[in-house]
């Protein structure tokens, strides 16, 4: 199955920021170490590009089943039950998604309100920060899209099965070592 746009867009802003989050920080380190100067806004910049990775990545994690969590109780079910199981989970990450977006949305718009500037960078702190209820959106599709495949009846997971990639990466191992 071909990646659609909001895949490559996706992986392409979480590459980006890792990139500027390294460059930034290996230029302050060579200014400051060999040059002795320093960038006043780089560590600001890197939180921001920071904070930006780890909301992206949350929705990135449930797309690919990164996500890890304690499954032994579903793994003991039939299927049918532990797929009721699976969307009542996805239904109250649903929920959990949607109050978190809304108390972003509202933090967000509160400090636009007020005109927040930045400590060290000649921006408004809204504008860094409109990457959470950004970041909850996406979770939200990635959320529906899990439950759009559970009650299809497509193999669906909320979790990363570590088990599976764990033997998955050892059967390469094997075959490298022959």
């Amino acid at each position: 199955m071909s990646k659609n746009w909001l895949e490559h867009i996706e992986e392409g802003l979480i590459a980006f920021l890792l990139a500027a989050m390294t460059v930034v920080t290996f230029a302050q380190v060579i200014a400051r170490y060999v040059f002795n100067y320093s960038f006043v806004w780089a560590l600001e910049l890197t939180m921001y590009l920071f904070g930006a990775l780890i909301f992206l990545g949350i929705s990135y994690g449930v797309r690919v089943g990164a996500h890890i969590g304690v499954d032994a109780f579903v793994r003991l079910l039939a299927p049918r039950p532990a797929r009721y199981l699976a969307v009542a989970s996805t239904l109250l990450c649903l929920v959990y998604a949607f109050i978190v977006l809304y108390g972003s949305w509202v933090y967000v718009s509160k400090i636009h309100m007020i005109g927040i500037m930045a400590q060290d960078l000649p921006i408004p702190q809204w504008v860094p920060r409109l990457v959470m209820p950004l970041g909850f959106l996406l979770l939200i599709v990635r959320f529906g899209e899990v439950l759009w495949h559970l009650v299809k009846g497509d193999h669906a997971s909320l979790l990363g099965d570590e088990v599976a990639d764990a033997m998955k990466y050892r059967s390469d191992d094997a075959g490298d070592q022959k």
